[in-house]
């Protein structure tokens, strides 16, 4: 039996976790960073501060409830693996992690946010055999709208090449901005999907593309223009939602046409939606992290570490 602690401090959230290997099991103790009213996020130096004071609570009432034995950390440092890609708010996470390592003298591992996700998404769909195998993976958040090439990797778990992307705005900032549009609160995900789900319009959608990659900032003017013109609030939400359902369509019927039948992982907070989920997994199937995995969590950096350690084995 191993037991590994997950750190996560993304933008979003502050994330703890452990997973124990011999039950396959994760205990989560997350909190949401505070956002002011009316606002679309958190400045870096505020995110810091959030996470500062709230990670040392989290990981200590984490530890209280599951046992403080422990044989890895796993840790994000960074949004994605690409040169460049950096979030100061990733560094309180690092040195917590670093700190309980050395003090336990057990390894630290360093990882992606976005791996993490991926991870997660494998790990809730059960479905950590295709850490071996070659998969797509969808990454759909505030931060990120992109499809990714999975493959193993002996020197880590796994490498990822980016297939397709948006141009512009991401799914989940035009999530949010449709929310503050209708008065909903920040992070907007859930109200809104709830406000979509009364509504029973069904909207021609045309999803504009170039090449692979999909545009999402025309979306906000849409709704934008939609609530000028009178439309109700549930039907402007429901028109959010079909439009990213209709990308989410294009882009996995593109890379199936390209790819062949390879597995497809959905994750991210915008894929843990309902009517999201429901419609491509009737069309195309899929493997879809379950809601409490698809959020940023640290549950995917925890399962990481076990792999890791293991040299790309699931223990």
């Amino acid at each position: 039996m191993a037991r590994f602690l997950g750190i996560d401090t993304s933008n979003y959230t502050t994330s703890t976790a452990i997973y124990d290997t011999r039950t396959h099991c994760v205990f989560q103790q997350k909190q949401l960073l505070q956002v002011k009213e009316s606002s679309l996020g958190l400045r870096q130096s505020d995110a810091v501060f959030s996470h500062v004071k709230q990670l040392g609570d989290l990981l200590c009432e984490l530890l209280e409830r599951q046992g403080s034995q422990l044989d890895g950390v796993g840790v994000s440092i960074r949004p994605r693996d690409v040169q460049g890609s950096y979030m100061p708010c990733f560094l309180v996470g690092e040195l917590v992690a670093r700190s309980v390592a050395a003090a336990k003298e057990i390894p630290v591992y360093f990882f992606s946010h976005q791996a993490g996700h991926i991870m997660a998404a494998l790990y809730s769909a059960q479905r950590l055999d295709l850490i071996n195998e070659t998969f797509v993976a969808f990454h759909l958040s505030g931060g990120t709208t992109e499809c990714l090439l999975v493959t193993p990797n002996k020197e880590g778990v796994f490498s990822v090449q980016l297939l397709a992307k948006s141009m512009d705005l991401k799914a989940g900032q035009v999530v949010d901005r449709t929310g503050k549009l209708l008065g909903l609160p920040f992070p907007a995900g859930k109200e809104l999907e709830t406000l979509a789900l009364k509504s029973e319009k069904i909207y021609k959608i045309h999803p504009t593309f170039k090449g692979k990659d999909c545009c999402l900032s025309g979306l906000e003017n849409q709704c934008q223009k939609l609530l000028a013109q009178g439309e109700a609030k549930e039907e402007i939400a429901a028109y959010c939602i079909q439009y990213l359902l209709a990308v989410v369509e294009r882009m996995t019927k593109n890379i199936k046409e390209e790819l062949g039948d390879l597995p497809i992982v959905y994750s991210g907070g915008v894929m843990s939606n309902s009517m999201i989920r429901q419609k491509i997994t009737e069309k195309y199937g899929g493997y879809f992290a379950q809601p409490q995995f698809s959020s940023d969590n640290a549950a995917g950096v925890a399962v990481l570490a076990s792999v890791q350690r293991k040299g790309g084995t699931e223990e």
